[in-house]
């Protein structure tokens, strides 16, 4: 991929992405077959781009597009039970018009925030392969760097997305602490470079199982949305 002018030109491109067969296999094979419950919806079955203003001044990076969720709607957590508690956490806070985010049209907006991912494509059983990590990571490291002017803050959900975004915040222009920081929920780490300073939160991952076992309650999720933002200047 060449350099992106704006986060607009980035998002074009990496939905027209093809670089990993498995997922693209996966991503249309989904789209053409459908879940019963939306058997009337034109699925979108490509790459899904980040949602969220070009100034964000925090990220909120995930794992990937679920199948009938992101890779049905077309934005990033939206249509999904795991999107369903993250956007009501982000309208408790203050960084979202609604707490519910249902498809393109629905009238969310984000305030100050953009959700993205390290992987684009919805992969077979939410399992991205370290590969299709590695082919994915340039399109998040171009949107660190489009960001790198307004971004202070980023919470990062889960594992997986803990140890994607670490080298693609370096690869970026950031300094990352060796030994690399320890994923764990509340996990906070500063990074410095030529971006300037970034506050990096790690947080369970908005999962139906975390979710329903109360691994990871609202509550908890609200807590480290809310330190993040002031780490942002956005409380």
């Amino acid at each position: 991929m060449s350099a992106a002018c704006d986060l607009g030109a980035l998002d074009a491109a990496l939905s027209e992405c093809r670089a990993c067969p498995r997922l693209v296999s996966w991503r249309e094979e989904v789209a053409r077959t459908k879940r019963a419950a939306f058997a009337e919806e034109t699925y979108w079955g490509r790459p899904v781009p980040g949602f969220g203003p070009a100034d964000a001044a925090m990220l909120v990076i995930g794992l990937a597009p679920a199948a009938h969720g992101g890779n049905r709607t077309g934005r990033m957590f939206t249509g999904d039970r795991s999107g369903d508690v993250l956007y009501a956490a982000l309208y408790d806070v203050g960084l979202a018009s609604q707490p519910t985010a249902t498809g393109p049209g629905d009238g969310l907006a984000l305030h100050g925030v953009r959700v993205t991912a390290p992987v684009h494509c919805a992969p077979p059983a939410n399992k991205p392969t370290p590969q299709e990590r590695d082919n994915c990571r340039p399109w998040l490291v171009e949107e660190l760097r489009l960001l790198s002017p307004t971004v202070r803050s980023a919470v990062v959900l889960g594992a997986f997305g803990w140890q994607a975004a670490l080298p693609a915040f370096a690869a970026a222009g950031w300094e990352v602490p060796r030994p690399r920081p320890a994923f764990g929920h509340g996990a906070r780490t500063t990074l410095h470079g030529e971006p300037g300073r970034l506050d990096l939160f790690g947080c369970y991952h908005v999962s139906q199982r975390n979710t329903f076992t109360g691994r990871l309650t609202p509550a908890m999720l609200r807590d480290v949305l809310t330190e993040a933002a002031a780490a942002a200047g956005l409380r």
